[in-house]
């Protein structure tokens, strides 16, 4: 048994402490609302996050961060924008023996770290591991079975968190490409927030199929350029990753994605299905190409529509009047 404690009582954060104290662990899950606390407790669920699903009364719920002392395992369930200001809060509490977990899929903008280095920076531990793949919380939560990867550049820290948070629902893979793994993870947010747009404007199979695509090689060519592994994205964090978001309702990016694509604006559409990873993480996925000198057309148009008031179908038209070339024009060196 394993002393955890969760940082976020959103809907992934919970769903892993209700699936850890399932299976035997002792789970303490941290909010910086109180109120958010107190409502869990008194409807004994998360009627925003997690309809349906019970909070065990043996997970304790807190506001008091000083409950990381002396846990074993500290995840990470805070939304990228917030990861540093909780990570700088928590540091007074780490131990150099903690294991600390992030959830997030996301990129910091402005400084455009990866959220493992943002964690690695403020909280001073090698211990961080990468938990990412397709997994929606509202799954997750109810003991469907899941399959995840847990990356880390500490292999003991990462097999750790395997042995730990595996059971009868849930199967972690290990893997050392750090970087891969948050890449897809984040900018799959990106293509997802796309595919709703596709879905909001009506258009149909074909053309989700072709921005899927055509999104894992814009994700692999960033990615490949900023030092992570091309098979990475060829497997749970990349395309897997990629499949569930852009195709499920569950996912906030593609459900805000059809109400712009329905003509409510980036904004408006945001404010209405909440934490939008994609929308925060495309300005930053748009820096990065930039700076690295690659070609990111799908970003690029989605850019210009969420920032620059661009109209979503003559992104499309744009995009489907790019030069011909071959389908594999760029080979990637890994």
């Amino acid at each position: 048994m394993a002393n955890i404690v969760i940082l976020g009582s959103g809907g992934f954060g919970l769903s892993l402490a209700i699936m850890a104290e399932r299976y035997g662990h002792n789970v303490t899950v941290w909010s910086k609302f109180q109120s958010e606390i107190d409502d869990i407790r008194m409807h004994g669920e998360h009627i925003q996050k997690l309809p349906g699903v019970a909070v065990s009364e043996r997970i304790g719920l807190t506001s008091d961060i000083s409950c990381i002392r002396d846990c074993d395992m500290l995840i990470f369930g805070i939304p990228s924008t917030f990861v540093r200001d909780v990570a700088r809060t928590a540091h007074p509490f780490i131990n150099d023996e903690m294991v600390i977990v992030n959830t997030g899929k996301g990129l910091e903008e402005g400084s455009l770290n990866l959220l493992s280095d943002v964690l690695r920076e403020e909280l001073e531990s090698e211990n961080i591991v990468v938990l990412s793949g397709p997994s929606h919380a509202e799954e997750v939560a109810r003991g469907i079975p899941t399959t995840i990867v847990a990356a880390s550049k500490n292999p003991k820290a990462a097999a750790y968190v395997q042995e730990t948070l595996s059971n009868g629902a849930l199967r972690i893979y290990l893997n050392d490409d750090v970087i891969g793994c948050e890449v897809g993870g984040a900018l799959k947010n990106i293509i997802a927030l796309c595919a709703g747009i596709c879905d909001g404007l009506g258009y149909g199979d074909n053309t989700k199929a072709a921005l899927m695509t055509r999104g894992i090689h814009e994700i692999t060519r960033i990615g490949v350029a900023m030092g992570a592994d091309v098979m990475t994205f060829s497997g749970l964090t990349g395309l897997g990753d990629l499949i569930v978001t852009c195709t499920s309702m569950h996912s906030r990016n593609r459900r805000a994605g059809i109400l712009i694509g329905q003509g409510l604006s980036p904004e408006a559409a945001v404010e209405k299905v909440g934490t939008v990873e994609g929308y925060h993480c495309c300005k930053t996925a748009y820096a990065l190409s930039q700076k690295y000198g690659v070609e990111m057309p799908i970003t690029e148009q989605l850019n210009n529509v969420l920032f620059h008031g661009g109209d979503v179908k003559k992104a499309l038209d744009t995009l489907m009047a790019r030069p011909q070339k071959y389908e594999e024009e760029i080979r990637y060196n890994s």
